[in-house]
Order: structure tokens, then sequence, then C-alpha cells
């Protein structure tokens, strides 16, 4: 049994979820011929069309039973937010089954970047994120994840360089749909976006890390790391409760050993929490030696929370630290402020009527 079969929206197959070899063996039991899945698949990811009708090389007869037989997944947006500072764009996109995800859409010198959503909530509850307040709902399929990459560059008419798996839910915890995604998303045969341009964020769940890196793909791993010390990020992050920081580095070092790819740390500065200079310097007794890059990030703060984010005189004093240990170290550009850009926010917002 194809592990397509497992995509089964509605009663109908999710064809954006085959690969174009599944897509093949699936029209070859139609009765249909190699080529047509070649163009079928092509329509869905290259040219990124909002449905079968749009498939004009195709005869009528097959686009209406594609209609028939598969589920065409499409995201609705239902709002979009921009930022009147930096251009980024809030998406927040209704799903088949009246769910809501959120994506975000950000422009760079070295190109543009999507970042997108896993699953419908997240199940980790870190402290300061509003993604994980009103819990988990569901994985998100391959082709929800792609969708929210394909909606954004029709809606834009600009090409997406660079992918960021770091919107709601923790990939490593939708993980076979993580890779499927990561497969077709970089096949020669559509999109393309190269491995080393993907980045996926994790909060730290040990086994999954290993586990991806026996994969040997070419992705960034970024772990949201947020404290030097157990204690504090027990404070923070309830999963490192279940692993210690000592595993988890030791998973990061087995990450780099597979796949030759340095880890990149996310510290998310708090003001009064994790961002005086004691703990830059555990910080640096902890990562000191490994091939890595730390990204400083000023919190975004939601109401829910009483975090603040660290001001800017001591986000560069703690970059200042790491700097001069020989440690890599940028500032997130802070992205989407005034458009509830961190995770989670928007689609709280809306479910909650605001």
């Amino acid at each position: 049994m194809s592990e397509t079969s497992l995509y089964v929206l509605n009663e109908k197959k999710d064809i954006k979820s085959y690969t174009l070899d599944e897509l093949k063996d699936e029209l070859k039991s139609m009765q249909l011929p190699a080529f047509r899945a070649k163009q079928m698949y092509e329509w869905l990811h290259v040219k990124l069309v909002p449905g079968f009708d749009e498939m004009t090389n195709l005869p009528l007869a097959l686009r209406k039973q594609c209609e028939e037989t598969f589920h065409f997944m499409g995201l609705e947006p239902v709002t979009v937010q921009e930022s009147a500072i930096d251009g980024t764009k809030k998406y927040l996109f209704r799903l088949y089954d009246g769910n809501y995800v959120e994506s975000v859409w950000m422009k760079y010198h070295h190109g543009n970047s999507v970042c997108i959503s896993s699953q419908v909530g997240c199940k980790m509850g870190c402290r300061f994120c509003a993604s994980t307040l009103d819990g988990w709902e569901r994985n998100l399929t391959p082709s929800e994840m792609l969708e929210q990459i394909y909606a954004i560059s029709r809606e834009t008419g600009e090409r997406v360089s660079n992918v960021v798996v770091m919107g709601t839910g923790e990939p490593l915890d939708n993980y076979e749909n993580l890779l499927r995604f990561i497969k077709l998303l970089t096949d020669e045969n559509g999109l393309h976006i190269s491995q080393r341009n993907i980045t996926v964020s994790t909060c730290g769940l040990v086994p999954m890390i290993k586990k991806l890196a026996d994969e040997k793909l070419q992705i960034t791993l970024a772990l949201s790391l947020h404290a030097p010390t157990d204690e504090k990020r027990r404070e923070l992050m309830p999963i490192a409760k279940k692993y210690s920081l000592q595993e988890v580095m030791e998973a990061c070092r087995y990450y780099f050993e597979q796949t030759g790819r340095r880890i990149s740390f996310e510290y998310a500065l708090v003001s009064g929490v994790n961002d005086n200079d004691e703990e830059a310097k555990q910080l640096i007794g902890l990562i000191r030696g490994m091939n890595c890059h730390v990204n400083l990030i000023p919190v975004n703060p939601i109401k829910e929370r009483d975090y603040v984010s660290t001001q800017h005189e001591q986000v560069q004093r703690f970059k200042k630290l790491l700097e001069n240990s020989g440690i890599n170290v940028t500032i997130r550009r802070e992205m989407g402020r005034d458009i509830d850009g961190a995770c989670g926010q928007l689609r709280r917002k809306v479910q909650s009527g605001e």
C-alpha cells in the first residue's frame, strides 16, 4: 500500500501530497499515460494553479475525473496584514476543516522567506509563545505545509527562495509529514528549493533530532534554546523537564557529525528572565567549541504573559559578550511587530473574536 493512502481528505485522495512517481502510479491505475502525471505535477508544484480547471493542457474529461477523485488542497486567506514598518506580511489561512494556520512572508536582501506552520496549535507549552495557549488540534499534511508557500507566492507574485518551518507547531512532532513536505519542496520537478535554504526549528525533541540527523539532509536545524541552564530552561519550556540540556547538546553535536551543517541556536531575550551578563557567560560555556550560530531574538510580547523584551543596550551587550568569546551571533531583525508577527498571535486573535 502506498504511503499516500494515509492522505485522504473528505474521502478523496490528497493529490498535492503525492510524489511524481506516486502520481504516475495513481494515474496508471486509472489507465492514463505517465506523461499526464508529469503535466499535472507541473501545474501543481511549478505553476501553482489554484484548481484543476486551470490545467488547460489536460482534457476536460480528465479534469472532471480528477475533481471527483482527488482533494485539491487550497487554503483560504482570511486575513492578510502588512507591516507599515518593513513590508512583512502575516497571513491567516482557513483550512478545509475550519481550522486556522498562520504564515509570514518576509523580504530580505538575499531573497524572499516564508515562515510556515507545521501543526494546528502546539503541545509544547513554551511560556512566551502564543501558539500553545489553546493547545494542539492536529498535524498539517504535506500539502497544507506546501500550500502556505504556494498561496503566498500566488498572492505576492514573487518567488520564495527560503523556507523556515518555525511557525505554529513543533515540526519534529509531525515528523513523517515534515519529511514528505521537504522532499516535495526540494524536488527538481517542483519548486526545487535547495535543502540548504530550508530551516527546521525544534524545541528539543532529542530522539527526533537524532532521527533527523540520520536522514543526512542538508537543511539547517534551529534549536529553540532560550536559556543556558536546565533550571532556567524548565521555567520557560516544559519540554526541558523531559530532556536535559546535556542530552539536547549531545543530539545537536550528533546532528552536525551526521550532516556537516552547523546548528542555529534560537535565544529569545526576555527582560529580567534570561538576559543578564551571567547568563551570557553560562551560554558561552554551554556552546563554546560547537560549530554553531546564535540568533538573539528580542521577545515579541504577547498579552497573555507579562514578559517584556530586553532593552536594546542589553541586547547589544549580550551579543558583545558572545562575540568576544568567538561565538558567531546575530540579532534577528524584528519583522512584523506591528502586525501580530509572533507565532500564534493572529490565529488566537481571530478565534477569540477580537
